[in-house]
């Protein structure tokens, strides 16, 4: 196990999850043995065979889930309930329809403190706030759009806006563009990496795309099959800025099947073992 280290912003030590007492008795765990230290504002990324666990170590990330063992700090304090540091989100956009675009986005500004008890003094500046991020994304014009009126694309930027609107520490990304086309979703690749570029909050992007996670990420992680354990950390030395160009040379491609030979050594292995043998 790594020894704790204050400088780290995200660090797990040797973190076990049974999703109840029955299955701890048993000694079965959806996720074991996660050691994890991540720096201030460093973008990584997990991937893995479906079922490997990179669901509920987003849930341990954002302490809707504790360890069974294990601890977890992040921003130097120990996870003991959900965070508010944090921004979230998935693959489906679950704006609310009655919403417009602007007004789903304030929605964290409306539940979250410290913003909650000045959202009525203050819903201009933060409405300024909310359009400005729009802007940034490309929905300028769409503001006052209802989510009916956008497209899919368009859906989940404004779900990205508004993880972000309370400008949290920490995004953390459950296969965000996974329902996307791929033109619309390497266009949101380079709008998440200029937000990143620009506002260095740290990040936790889960997905099943390699590509996805070498274009962005400065580490990617591999899941073993559950129970899910991290069984490679490979750091990706592209230089940065990255365009969608370097995505067609050799050196990029050279890792994305590193990694896919990584994802298939799991499930090979896994495949290999006696029914009822340990992990």
């Amino acid at each position: 196990m790594n020894s704790p280290d204050p400088g780290w912003f995200v660090n797990f030590e040797d973190v076990w999850l049974a999703y109840n007492p029955e299955l701890l008795a048993q000694n079965n765990f959806a996720v074991e043995a996660i050691d994890l230290q991540v720096r201030q504002g460093e973008f990584i990324a997990i991937v893995g065979p479906s079922g490997c666990g990179k669901s509920t170590f987003m849930k341990l990330a954002t302490g809707l889930k504790m360890p069974s063992k294990g601890r977890i700090t992040i921003d130097g304090a120990p996870v003991t309930g959900p965070l508010k540091i944090s921004g979230m989100s998935f693959q489906a956009p679950s704006l609310l329809p009655w919403r417009t675009t602007v007004d789903n986005v304030l929605l964290p500004l409306e539940i979250v403190e410290p913003y909650r008890s000045q959202f009525k003094a203050k819903r201009k500046e933060y409405e300024q706030r909310a359009r400005a991020l729009l802007q940034k994304v490309g929905l300028g014009g769409y503001e006052d759009k209802f989510p009916w009126q956008l497209s899919g694309g368009m859906q989940q930027r404004a779900s990205i806006c508004r993880a972000l609107i309370h400008e949290p520490k920490m995004l953390l990304l459950d296969e965000p563009f996974g329902a996307l086309d791929a033109f619309t979703r390497e266009d949101l690749w380079c709008i998440l990496r200029d937000l990143w570029s620009e506002q260095q909050f740290n990040v936790i992007l889960v997905t099943h795309d390699l590509r996805e996670s070498v274009f962005l990420a400065d580490t990617v992680y591999v899941m073993s099959k559950s129970p899910g354990r991290f069984v490679v950390k490979r750091e990706i030395d592209l230089p940065r800025p990255r365009d969608l160009e370097l995505t067609y040379t050799r050196e990029f491609t050279d890792i994305v099947h590193e990694l896919r030979g990584h994802i298939g050594a799991t499930r090979q292995n896994n495949a290999a073992k006696p029914a009822g043998s340990a992990p």
